[in-house]
């Protein structure tokens, strides 16, 4: 029963989170035993919980069922990678940093587009 794929890329997404199932579970709404049975193949998720799923981990829907094995291809564009590994690396560790951490970052982002924005007003 269930999905191999489905339940081995979900439980390996998690864990590259560094999510505990508690964690997943509250965020999407769900029991720990409903998660827990999606990542061992027990339980199919259904259409909205696989999208909230791919939303949670960044990821398509079609990577999470076994369709395509590149998680980030979209039928937009697709990513594009990095030419500094460096770069690359901190980029895929972003999602695993707590919520506060990356609201900083997203602030310092902010301000440094508006100061941008500023530069080209001045000019």
């Amino acid at each position: 029963m269930g999905n191999s794929i489905l339940a081995q890329r979900l439980k390996e997404l998690r864990e590259e989170h560094g999510y505990l199932q508690k964690f997943v579970a509250d965020k999407l709404g769900i029991r720990s035993n409903t998660l827990s049975g999606y990542e061992n193949g027990t339980r199919s998720p259904d259409p909205d919980m696989l999208i909230a799923l791919s939303d949670l981990y960044y990821v398509t829907t079609d990577y999470l069922l076994g369709k395509s094995d590149q998680p980030h291809l979209t039928k937009d564009v697709a990513f594009e990678p990095f030419n500094d590994p460096v770069l690359e690396r901190w980029y895929r560790e972003l999602p695993k940093n707590d919520e506060d951490d990356l609201r900083r970052l997203r602030k310092m982002w902010e301000l440094m587009q508006e100061s941008k924005n500023n530069k080209k007003e001045i000019e």
